[in-house]
């Protein structure tokens, strides 16, 4: 059986930086608040007329990914593309992807797992590749969350934190054994769907239910967040995944060189890095400039760590993210 390694990177934000201030400017919040709760001090957001959708950044940050891996858009057999905030409501942006990069009849697949999707996305093509199925598997990781807030102040506790962006990563077919993904591990707990959620608009609350309905009310074509709940939540869950994919290659917290989690908030990360007792140099977090960006915060966050030289060849990186679903998953990777 083949082994699949992380062949480039590469990852897309907007120009348009938001802080904090600018939010204050809109709304009821202020840059002390939004700081000392999520560690966000600033944000991209897509602007009117800059060219940029789901899609196209997806398409952007896929561009140097295969520059870097050394492959053509031919080479790629297999594309993955996760998000929450796709162009249309179908078809999906895997497709699109696909035409923007003029691949003739590539696969396509669309993943919908919201924060965990990168990970979900790279299990996958992890698969493909291991049954010897693909040789080469393009994974996007794309979201335009500001097409979609409300920023007044009755979403603050939501719009605050999330940005938009892209990253992506080349899967490539290795025959080095204990070199490339080791393992992936995915969950998810369905019974707490709605305790993150977005209820529409969707085929049980269309276009004439949202003209209809009172603005001023619970507007649920606006995300809804339970806060607290999904923290408690999150940081179980993200020790417990984290475990499970060292114990499952005989490795110890300490073998860890570097952790990427999924950017939901930095007193998460904080919350993690002391349970694990890890250094500052064993863990990557961005979403001080970023904010959340769901599916691609990975992608991202692995781009910068590698561009910076902060993951080097032989490094044990381990993966780990929880979201929407919930839904929640890791992966160990020998770089």
């Amino acid at each position: 059986m083949y082994t699949s390694r992380i062949a480039g990177m590469g990852k897309y934000v907007p120009e348009n930086v938001v802080t904090n201030d600018d939010l204050a400017s809109i709304m009821d919040t202020n840059d002390a608040w939004i700081q000392e709760r999520t560690g966000i001090k600033e944000r991209r957001h897509i602007q009117k007329g800059d060219d940029n959708s789901t899609a196209t950044m997806g398409v952007k940050a896929a561009k140097i990914a295969l520059e870097r891996a050394g492959i053509s858009k031919d080479d790629v057999d297999l594309i993955v593309f996760a998000t929450l905030s796709p162009d249309y409501y179908f078809p999906g942006c895997g497709v699109q992807v696909q035409e923007l990069l003029d691949i003739h009849t590539c696969p396509a697949l669309d993943v919908r797992n919201q924060c965990s999707g990168f990970i979900y996305g790279l299990s996958v093509a992890d698969q493909f590749i291991k049954t010897g199925m693909y040789k080469n598997v393009l994974v996007i990781g794309s979201e335009n969350h500001s097409g979609g807030l409300d920023f007044t102040t009755r979403g603050r506790s939501v719009s605050v934190i999330f940005g938009d962006g892209a990253g992506a990563a080349i899967l490539t077919r290795s025959e080095k054994e204990g070199h490339g993904i080791l393992s992936t591990h995915l969950h998810s707990e369905g019974k707490h769907a709605l305790e993150l959620s977005l209820k529409g608009p969707s085929t049980e609350y269309w276009v004439p239910q949202i003209i209809e309905d009172d603005p001023q009310e619970d507007i649920p074509y606006y995300p809804y967040m339970n806060g607290q709940f999904v923290f408690k939540n999150a940081v179980v869950r993200f020790s417990e995944v984290i475990m499970e994919g060292l114990k499952t290659n005989n490795l110890q917290v300490s073998d860890i060189d570097m952790l990427i989690p999924h950017q939901a908030n930095l007193r998460i990360s904080q919350f993690i890095q002391k349970k694990f007792q890890l250094s500052d140099d064993q863990m990557y977090n961005n979403i001080q400039k970023y904010g959340n960006t769901t599916a691609a915060s990975i992608p991202i966050a692995l781009t910068e760590a590698w561009e910076e030289g902060k993951i080097k060849e032989g490094d044990t990186v381990v993966l780990a993210a929880f979201g929407s679903g919930f839904t929640w998953g890791s992966a160990v990777i020998k770089w």
